[in-house]
């Protein structure tokens, strides 16, 4: 009888309270009827709040025609709306407000957040519900914010190390590198209009498509009417983008590509070498062995280390992951040592070789590595102001479970997960590698005659 009871009072609670994700302590979550998330977050270190929108949009659902036109659409957010009909008078009300600003672009995620005393909380809200649902689209506005973003662009270009990851990312993805390229194309920034602002606000920026995030010294339940008298009457789109505009597969690398790219701007040369890695869509699991390992890696300690650094190979060699919903690439990143780029080059290939064996790091430099993790965790947690953007960075790549999960499960990592995550994405798989020279180097190391694929 007890079971029936019970059966009969879940099928009588709300979907909902049903679908309520795990969260950390002071974390709250509610969905709207509008279909918009609304994450409460309380926090009274400091007498501030901040709130942040995050959008799920970015580079992965732009194809060509529109690259770049979701990092645009991110700068024209604080520009001109119905409340705020030109930027003067949208500064004019930051100020006010006593409030920080900014917005990000990413490969899967829009943000926009404010940050102000607590008691500007109703304030705040009312500017940020004008900014994301009500933008006005000026020519004249987007005449001047045009350059600003491709002015970004440009100054990247001249960081010879945004040179060798561009030229990396164009053959690791191939023909849907824009999906994975948030600063976009040169052209299309400088070429896009109103309408094409529209196309994009028409496809992402509905209730049932965004996050709210309201984190400081708030009351949650107070902060959930709030959130939901401002933003309530937003009007929820009649379908799932993700399903209408599907984000296509990234396909698999048919072969391993190595090339050397001159530039004059290399004073040193860099390295790079990319594996197209997990995602949390297929393998979570892996994504996880995959921060564990790279802490390894990135220990003095480590076999790695040792090898390349310690040994005079190279005066950095850092291994990295990027979570990801789509894909998330493996990277090397590597400043050889220019009299040794052979033997460095070499001894990298070398040692991934080794990644898989059972002795390639202990079980203390195991340990080290999750507590290293946990540490960094803390220490994240430790900023009020940043906790938005990391539960958003969740909400677009993982999910609120993963989030709260996450040190626990990477406590949970073995041997045997590390060992599956490179024999599945990194041993004997295609590979992209760069090496980054200037034409005078190259002169006297002939790069292109060593720096080759094993």
């Amino acid at each position: 009888m007890k079971q029936k009871h019970l059966l009969l009072l879940l099928l009588l609670l709300p979907a909902a309270l049903l679908a309520q994700p795990r969260l950390p302590k002071g974390y709250f979550w509610k969905k709207l009827p509008n279909g918009l998330e609304v994450l409460v977050i309380e926090n009274d270190k400091v007498p501030l709040t901040t709130i942040e929108i995050a959008v799920r949009n970015g580079a992965y659902t732009e194809g060509p025609e529109y690259s770049g036109l979701s990092h645009l659409f991110e700068h024209m957010f604080f520009k001109a709306n119905r409340d705020y009909p030109n930027q003067e008078v949208f500064l004019k009300r930051t100020q006010e407000l006593g409030a920080i600003w900014n917005g990000t672009t990413g490969t899967e995620r829009v943000n926009y957040f404010f940050t102000f005393n607590k008691d500007s909380l109703d304030a705040g809200l009312h500017f940020m519900n004008a900014a994301i649902r009500f933008p006005i689209y000026r020519v004249e506005d987007m005449k001047k914010e045009r350059p600003v973003v491709d002015g970004e662009f440009q100054r990247a270009e001249s960081d010879p190390g945004f040179q060798l990851y561009y030229a990396c990312q164009q053959k690791l993805w191939g023909d849907l590198m824009t999906r994975k390229n948030p600063i976009g194309d040169h052209n299309i920034i400088n070429t896009a209009t109103p309408e094409k602002m529209m196309i994009i606000k028409d496809k992402y920026y509905f209730p049932n498509n965004s996050l709210l995030t309201i984190c400081g010294d708030v009351d949650h339940e107070q902060a959930f009417a709030d959130a939901e008298r401002i933003f309530g009457d937003w009007k929820p789109s009649d379908f799932d983008p993700f399903v209408k505009y599907p984000i296509p597969e990234f396909k698999p690398l048919a072969g391993s590509e190595v090339f050397v790219k001159e530039s004059a701007v290399a004073q040193t040369p860099y390295a790079m070498y990319y594996w197209q890695g997990p995602d949390t869509r297929h393998d979570s699991a892996a994504t996880l062995a995959a921060d564990v390992f790279s802490t390894i890696l990135g220990m003095n300690s480590s076999k790695w280390q040792q090898a390349l650094v310690d040994k005079g190979l190279a005066t950095v060699a850092s291994v990295s992951y990027e979570t990801s919903r789509y894909v998330g690439p493996i990277n090397i990143f590597v400043m050889p040592n220019p009299a040794k780029i052979k033997e460095c080059h070499e001894e990298i290939l070398r040692q991934v070789a080794m990644w898989a064996q059972d002795d390639y790091f202990t079980d203390e430099q195991l340990e080290d590595a999750k507590q290293t993790l946990r540490r960094r965790q803390i220490r994240m947690e430790e900023k009020p102001s940043s906790l938005p953007s990391q539960a958003s960075y969740a909400w677009c790549s993982t999910s609120f479970d993963y989030m709260t999960d996450y040190v626990d499960n990477c406590m949970k990592v073995t041997r045997d997960d590390i060992k599956r995550y490179v024999n599945t994405y990194i041993t004997n798989k295609p590979y992209v590698a760069g090496l980054l020279i200037s034409p005078e180097m190259n002169k006297t190391v002939q790069a292109g005659n060593i720096f080759k694929s094993n």
